[in-house]
């Protein structure tokens, strides 16, 4: 019976999927998601939010501040590529860019989506309860004239399809590589533990590159040469002086010394 249940679940998300080249299916008994989209999504701008959607596709798939994200079983989830892998994000750290999205561009909403006003975002301190109204407050308002610019999209990833698609440590490199951007919020950064290290060992990093770079090289001889120039300046001489004297003084002791045994 169990089995059964499984497979029908699969067939379900498969029909469902396989109108928008999308695939979704749920591994069992872990019930960890999976999503697999064969191409680079086509994404169209959200008309004054600094994110994008893709109105291709039956999910709830968006692009904001440099990650890609998904809405799918009351659970948010964000990645760097476009078919990830995901990972997920907690109710209280989502972005509130991405929770003011108006509930018109999801385009596979879940059902008690149903009857809230389409141009507004949804009702989250509905679905996720008080406590987390209480910690998110002000979430939903902020000056609608005040434009924030989207992040690019990193179109570079279109390259990389099918057996194309990147797998392991290739991704972080290649995204690295190709992405420059640098995310504005916090959890962004929280999500890529890498990113945080690379910025904290960014001032060493400049350091370094300072001392290899060819002008630093090119003035190292300089610097050398004047190093013994600096030992003639007007403190070097009377240091210089008082040990001549010292030495005259130290001779002239041992001389009179020596006429004193000659006697």
């Amino acid at each position: 019976m169990r089995s059964k249940f499984i497979v029908l679940c699969l067939l379900l998300f498969s029909a469902a999927a396989a109108h928008a080249q999308v695939s979704v299916h749920l591994r069992l008994p872990s019930a960890s998601l999976g999503i697999n989209i064969p191409l680079y999504p086509e994404l169209a701008p959200v008309p004054g939010y600094p994110v994008y959607y893709a109105p291709k596709m039956h999910s709830n798939y968006f692009f904001y501040d440099g990650l890609y994200w998904v809405y799918q079983n009351d659970n948010w989830y964000a990645s760097s590529w476009y078919d990830g892998p995901w990972g997920l994000v907690a109710p209280n750290v989502v972005p509130v860019f991405i929770l003011r999205i108006p509930v018109s561009y999801y385009r596979n909403p879940p059902r008690y989506f149903y009857g809230w006003r389409r141009d507004a975002p949804p009702q989250w301190g509905v679905r996720w309860g008080s406590r987390w109204e209480h910690d998110r407050r002000g979430w939903d308002r902020w000056d609608r004239r005040a434009y924030v610019a989207p992040a690019p999209l990193p179109l570079y990833q279109r390259q990389y399809s099918g057996n194309r698609y990147p797998r392991g440590e290739s991704r972080r490199r290649l995204h690295d590589q190709h992405y420059r951007y640098q995310s504005r919020e916090r959890i962004v950064v929280r999500q890529h533990p890498e990113r945080s290290e690379r910025r904290a060992r960014a001032p060493s990093q400049e350091r370094y590159e300072r001392r290899q770079s060819p002008q630093a090289q090119r003035a190292a001889p300089q610097l050398q040469r004047s190093a013994p120039q600096a030992r003639s300046g007007p403190q070097a001489d009377e240091r210089r002086r008082g040990q001549e004297q010292r030495q005259q003084g130290h001779r002239g002791r041992s001389e009179s010394r020596g006429r004193d045994r000659d006697r």
